[in-house]
């Protein structure tokens, strides 16, 4: 918890995970006996320095996060504790959305964005918290709470805090008394501001309790707590152009901004040069952006918004002369094309991950915002990047929310070394005065923290500055909330607690800490997230480097069960990470560097022989069926006792009985190779009552394409064959190299050299099959200068489909459905997301059943094929949220596509899930 996205670390003194706002209220009052600091911490996105603490650190991750509709989904009331994605998952079936739109909106949660008044490339500042805000409910520093959306909310809080609604007042006063504090106070907040606290409170608002609720915007948690917000929402707009305008330079691609806000664009990206060279690189750009020759250009990526295609057409139409006088450097058009608009859009995206991903191992990744007048950006951009050749920072590129003259910049940088953080201070107090001598501000929308903590004095003035000091005692009298963060008098605390990254495993030695990957790690509330398991890397090799021997022991014996043991290796992480790291791929190395001699001499065998260990295995399974299920689970318990919780599989009620055995099956009109997944033969199917059924996922599979007449060929051998993710995920790579060449050799003979497609009917196993390939791939193309021997098998030419993708687009449109299904409950597994076929389990799904329901709070299962039998605890934590949800009601039918995800799933709700091939068989007999 001490690690956050910031380049600053403070080791808190306690970590403390709250439940309720009463809880709040007591920890407040501990704290303030015992003259304790503290901070709040969420999501652990923010960039700036104001999560980290040497006191008490409050987790409101964990336990603060319902999401209450309102409304018909015109307004929403949310926890801390909840992501922005997550509310807006919540509000898309109204059509509705939240009106701030972070970067990080995947991670990030409500209560930063309240705290830090955050926004977005649309929102600017007319849809930010502060704008948008309905009312909030807020543990003062007291215990006093106050819900500001009670009608009797002043008198509320001038009855329990009446010396605090005086100086509200008092303050108020003072403010609009003076002109040169309006005036200033109004120029500062015209633009996206997060310096300081929000003065514009006392300008915009009269009464006391709706002047404190607006100041608790952007606070950064130095006022009080936020328990709960409501926000007024927007309509989704989901008709979307995108176009990319090219420019000479930075003024003649700002000055069109006006035009182009007055034009109705909803952003306005811009890219400077070393930006665009930059994104050239990756190699993931449009053709139009990869042939500029560049020199002093810049682009703006544009985007128009609209209710619907008609409305949007209609924008365009009237920009059009607009658009055609700008004096753009090459063609232009606006798209509509999903993949045309993903690919401009990855010019921006991919940014971050270009210069963060590329810096030196043990240096830090500094992104940072500031914002000044639309009519200064253009020659600012040209200023900030003298400063950053003066200063001598290379690739540090400038991008943007243009419309709203929010510029990012990023820094890599060393701080472990004296010379380069003098660099750093010197940059910094250059950067100061260019952005505060523009008329702008130190922070648009990433808020104040430490990093400009000892700055708002030079923006604001001495008097607004005092005014903001004032506030603050008559708020937090004690100083007890966030110190040093947002306010701060002494001029190099932002040089203070500085992070130092250590390097660690190459898989993972890149990473920057964002904590994008937490929200869907299932592990996230039972031991671990992803990225606390690669800080904890740091910190082991952090205190070997102090020669602290003992505690480095001691976190590497924690560090098995919570990092090793309980990782799921399901690689969501990969689908968030901006470095595009697989946390997995360290748990694998490190299981592999650590594995059981005993078990993977075992495992090896066990490759050699799969045949008769996947039958042993179905037998064990209807064996344990026939016996008293008590007898049977004491017996694994005991085993487990003796041999370790991650050696022996815990037996569990739901356990079907075994399968049956995978046999050839040969067909000279064969269009495809069907590869049945060993996990459906190890484990019996069951029918919608959880009784075991013959017809499982390779049964259903098989009777589908002899009924939508489609032929097929099983390989010779399968009953030895498996993916070898069993033997991946274990770490046992001795075992897994035998797998690999044995599938794809038996693949390469039965597809005809890569002629025939191989269908597999178990999503993980599809994954499984080409990862196989793909590390064979990587292995060739390795050995640089090898030519292909004759006759040797090119393995990259074998096509794999899962058989969700294959049943939707092949089999589906020759089926009828004959028994439609009432009501489906839908769980996608971590595979159907790698692979990227969630939409078309859904398009099965909607065919067979006019009720198909994929959870808001769908997230993988942790069972990870045995990985739930061994810890338990895992799937129970993983599957929380999304069965509470499932059970809110009935359906007719619960479906996933792989057998051990059924399991989890079929565990965690006490319903039965089946295979979607099982339903699709079912609904079209």
């Amino acid at each position: 918890m001490a690690h956050d996205a910031s380049h600053y670390l403070l080791v808190p003194g306690a970590v403390v995970r709250p439940e309720s706002a009463a809880d709040i209220g007591r920890i407040f009052a501990g704290a303030a006996r015992h003259g304790v600091p503290l901070t709040f911490r969420s999501g652990g996105t923010s960039l700036s320095g104001q999560a980290s603490t040497d006191g008490l650190l409050i987790d409101t991750r964990r336990n603060f996060r319902e999401i209450e509709v309102l409304d018909g989904g015109r307004r929403v009331r949310v926890q801390p504790g909840a992501t922005v994605q997550a509310v807006n998952i919540r509000l898309a079936p109204y059509g509705r959305k939240l009106g701030p739109d972070p970067a990080s909106l995947t991670a990030c949660t409500i209560g930063g964005v309240v705290a830090n008044n955050s926004s977005g490339m649309s929102s600017g500042t007319e849809f930010n918290t502060y704008n948008t805000l309905d009312s909030l409910v807020v543990v003062l520093p007291s215990g006093t709470v106050i819900d500001t959306a009670d009608a009797d909310a002043d008198a509320q809080l001038a009855a329990k805090e009446p010396d605090l609604h005086e100086g509200l007042l008092r303050l108020r006063r003072r403010i609009v008394d003076n002109p040169a504090s309006v005036e200033k106070i109004e120029q500062q907040f015209s633009m996206k501001n997060t310096m300081g606290y929000g003065l514009n409170s006392f300008v915009d608002y009269e009464v006391p309790v709706k002047i404190l609720e607006h100041l608790l915007v952007g606070s950064e948690g130095t006022l009080g707590f936020i328990a709960s917000a409501t926000y007024r929402t927007l309509p989704i707009l989901p008709a979307v152009s995108t176009g990319l305008l090219t420019f000479d330079n930075l003024i003649d691609a700002t000055s069109t901004i006006p035009a182009l806000v007055a034009a109705g664009m909803a952003t306005a990206e811009l890219l400077d040069a070393t930006s665009i060279r930059v994104a050239q690189r990756s190699g993931q750009v449009p053709a139009s952006l990869a042939a500029i020759d560049v020199k002093d250009h810049a682009t703006l990526l544009v985007e128009f918004q609209g209710i619907s295609s008609e409305e949007l057409a209609d924008k365009e139409a009237a920009a059009a002369p607009m658009l055609s006088s700008l004096g753009t450097v090459l063609p232009f058009s606006m798209t509509t094309d999903a993949a045309e608009r993903d690919l401009l859009w990855a010019a921006r995206r991919g940014l971050y991950t270009t210069v963060a991903g590329n810096r030196p191992s043990g240096t830090n990744a500094l992104l940072e915002d500031v914002v000044v007048p639309v009519e200064r950006l253009g020659s600012t951009c040209q200023d900030l990047s003298a400063l950053f050749d003066e200063h001598g920072y290379q690739d540090s590129v400038i991008f943007g929310h243009a419309k709203d003259g929010n510029i990012h910049f990023m820094l890599n940088e060393q701080f472990r070394d004296a010379a380069l953080l003098k660099r750093y201070e010197a940059f910094t107090e250059d950067m100061v005065d260019l952005i505060i001598g523009a008329g702008g501000s130190l922070k648009a929308e990433h808020g104040t923290g430490r990093i400009m903590a000892p700055f708002v004095r030079r923006q604001f003035g001495d008097e607004l500055y005092e005014i903001m000091c004032e506030l603050k005692a008559l708020v937090d009298p004690r100083g007890m909330l966030n110190p040093g963060v947002l306010l701060s008098d002494d001029p190099t605390s932002y040089v203070q607690n500085l992070k130092v990254a250590e390097t660690v495993e190459e898989e993972v030695d890149r990473c920057v800490e964002c904590g994008y990957c937490e929200p869907v790690c299932p592990s996230k509330d039972l031991t671990l997230t992803p990225r606390q398991r690669i800080v904890l890397r740091r910190e082991i090799q952090a205190a070997e480097a102090e020669g602290n021997g003992q505690l480095a022991q001691q976190l590497r014996a924690d560090y098995d069960y919570a990092g090793v043991q309980t990782c799921a290796v399901d690689g969501m992480c990969l689908t968030r990470c901006p470095m595009h790291i697989d946390t997995g791929e360290l748990v694998r190395r490190l299981r592999s560097e650590n594995q059981n001699k005993l078990a993977a001499t075992g495992w090896k065998l066990a490759a050699k022989n799969w045949g008769a260990v996947d039958a042993g295995a179905g037998k064990a399974l209807n064996l344990a069926k026939a016996l008293p299920f008590p007898a049977v689970q004491n017996v694994t318990k005991v085993a487990r006792t003796l041999v370790g919780e991650d050696m022996v599989p815990l037996y569990k009620k739901h356990l079907s009985g075994g399968g049956t055995r995978r046999h050839p099956h040969a067909d000279e009109a064969a269009e495809i190779v069907f590869f049945p997944a060993c996990v459906n033969a190890m484990f019996g199917g069951i029918d919608e009552n959880g009784a075991d059924t013959t017809v499982n996922a390779t049964a259903a599979f098989t009777a589908l394409c002899e009924r939508a007449g489609v032929h097929y060929t099983v390989p010779e051998g399968i009953g030895e064959l498996c993916c070898g993710t069993p033997w991946k995920s274990k770490g046992y790579t001795g075992g897994y190299a035998i797998m690999r060449d044995k599938v794809l050799t038996a693949l390469w003979k039965a597809t005809d050299g890569g002629r025939l497609p191989v269908i597999c009917d178990a999503s993980s196993c599809t994954e499984g099959l080409l990862t196989m390939q793909q590390k064979v791939a990587a292995a060739v193309e390795s050995q640089q200068g090898r030519n292909r021997v004759a006759g040797e098998p090119d393995f990259s030419r074998i096509v794999f489909i899962d058989s969700v993708e294959f049943a939707a687009d092949r089999l589906l449109p020759q089926l009828s459905v004959t028994t439609p299904i009432a009501s489906l409950a839908l769980h996608p597994t971590c595979s159907i997301t790698h692979l990227g076929l969630q939409s078309r389990m859904v398009q099965i799904a909607e065919a067979i059943s006019p009720d198909a329901v994929v959870p808001a709070a769908w997230g993988c299962c942790g069972y990870a094929g045995d990985r739930g039998m061994l810890h338990p605890e895992l799937t129970a934590s993983a599957t929380a949220a999304e069965a509470a949800e499932v059970n809110q009601r009935t359906f007719a039918a619960y479906a996933s596509t792989n057998r051990t995800c059924e399991q989890g799933m079929t565990e965690a709700t006490g319903h039965s899930y089946q295979n979607i091939l099982q339903l699709l068989e079912q609904a079209t007999r």
